[in-house]
């Protein structure tokens, strides 16, 4: 009898003994998997940096680049109150691809109208408005990572797109 269930019972340990080591691999793989996404979106990053800094220069633009990697510059400085969080920001606005065109505008769409600090907008646009102040008019190049990501709007913004937006900030309520 012990050695009948010898004979039944030995396939069934050598077969469990083989698939424990693909687990340990398959444990291991997600550190190596982990590491080549990290490198993959840092190359997609800098690659974007480049058309970025590219777009600038063909269009001789100084701008100043904040710590998000935002890219701004006032053209125009309004003498109102500046922006801060709870503000119901109205802005005129025109939305542009890094391929020049037009997506969205104030003028066909109408004014804009967001909390400042509430989320609900791109994080680059509520960076770029939290430096404003009423009356200031400028240009700001939000990366596709504070910008729509990699899921774009679902409408006219493809995924992993970089947005220039030409911006005045008319009112805070």
């Amino acid at each position: 009898m012990f050695k009948i269930s010898m004979v039944i019972l030995l396939p069934f340990l050598l077969f469990a003994c083989h698939q424990s080591q693909p687990r340990e691999s398959l444990n291991q793989e997600p550190a190596n998997l982990k590491e080549e996404l990290i490198e993959a979106n840092k190359g997609t990053v800098k690659t974007e940096d480049q058309h970025i800094e590219d777009f600038i220069n063909r269009r001789g633009w100084k701008m100043q680049t904040s710590g998000t990697g935002l890219r701004y510059m006032i053209t125009t400085r309004g003498n109102g109150k500046k922006a801060v969080n709870g503000d119901i920001a109205v802005l005129e606005y025109k939305t542009r691809l890094i391929t020049g065109e037009v997506i969205y505008s104030s003028d066909n769409d109408g004014l804009k109208e967001f909390e400042v600090g509430h989320g609900g907008v791109e994080a680059g646009l509520e960076e770029a408005v939290s430096m404003m102040q009423i009356g200031d008019k400028g240009y700001f190049i939000l990366p596709s990572y504070i910008a729509w990501g990699l899921s774009g709007d679902g409408q006219l913004i493809p995924p992993k797109s970089t947005l220039i937006y030409e911006l005045k900030l008319i009112d805070l309520k």
